[in-house]
């Protein structure tokens, strides 16, 4: 996959630690001093690290989680922010390639939420597949406060929330601080656990959609998401020829029903 099974998961990381249990890729986002501030070389890393959890065959489902208890992602290192130094650029593709979907991902993803998520934090709630909560998780959109454009965390809110409530977000900023509750109720997340037992449901729930057929939940994302930028008539057009190529041609499609009547786990097929 363009070199990029020649990347080893593990690391070793600057500013992220993985931790690999069963066909689970922990991401932990290690800048615990900067409160896990997004930074440069974070993203590049971040980037790296989607790509090795794509190739690697024996892996099937990423969790990505913030170190220490006060932060997730406390957003884009200011410090950075400000340096006008750095050589960027106004290509999107080439500028932001750090959350599993822009890297292209066709694993799933879950992103559970310890402590503060603020500005480009996130954009990781968003662009995972769904979401968890700690009950002491608050989320905000501190850019206006900072001189800042709040643009592409809003409109990927946009796609999970009401409008009024991302609006919200960006214009009072970090005076509008949503907490685990309230996200969980306008749907930002999907679940609030205690933040001790954080870590341990994620796990459990990727090890639940690890169980599934991984070329079934490719095939399913793909046709979801998709669709998102299609009229409705066009996109169950699409997902209708993705389900019946996949129903009529992958050996899951009948694994799975054999399994289910036999009563015992399904073989998958993977690809090498």
């Amino acid at each position: 996959m363009n070199g990029r099974q020649q990347v080893k998961i593990t690391g070793p990381w600057e500013t992220l630690e993985v931790e690999v249990q069963g066909q689970v890729a922990i991401v932990i986002i290690n800048r615990p001093d900067r409160l896990n501030a997004l930074s440069p070389l974070m993203q590049i890393e971040l980037r790296a690290i989607w790509g090795a959890l794509d190739a690697d065959p024996d892996l099937r489902v990423g969790v990505l989680i913030g170190s220490g208890d006060r932060a997730f992602c406390s957003g884009a290192d200011v410090a950075t922010v400000a340096d006008v130094s750095r050589r960027r650029t106004s290509d999107y593709d080439r500028e932001n390639h750090f959350t599993p979907q822009q890297a292209g991902m066709r694993k799933p993803t879950i992103c559970a939420v310890n402590g503060v998520c603020a500005g480009a934090g996130l954009h990781f709630v968003t662009d995972c597949d769904f979401a968890i909560a700690a009950d002491n998780a608050t989320f905000l959109d501190p850019h206006v406060n900072v001189g800042q454009v709040a643009a592409l965390e809003p409109i990927g809110l946009s796609r999970r929330i009401p409008l009024g409530a991302v609006m919200r977000m960006v214009l009072v900023g970090r005076g509008e601080r949503i907490d685990a509750n309230r996200a969980y109720e306008l749907g930002l997340v999907t679940e609030v656990v205690p933040a001790a037992d954080l870590r341990s449901r994620a796990l459990e729930l990727a090890n639940l959609v690890a169980a599934g057929s991984p070329e079934a939940i490719a095939i399913s994302r793909e046709a979801i998401y998709n669709s998102l930028e299609l009229p409705m008539r066009e996109a169950l057009r699409r997902g209708f020829v993705l389900l019946r190529a996949h129903a009529d041609q992958h050996p899951d499609a009948q694994e799975g029903p054999k399994a289910f009547f036999e009563k015992r786990p399904a073989d998958w097929h993977i690809e090498p």
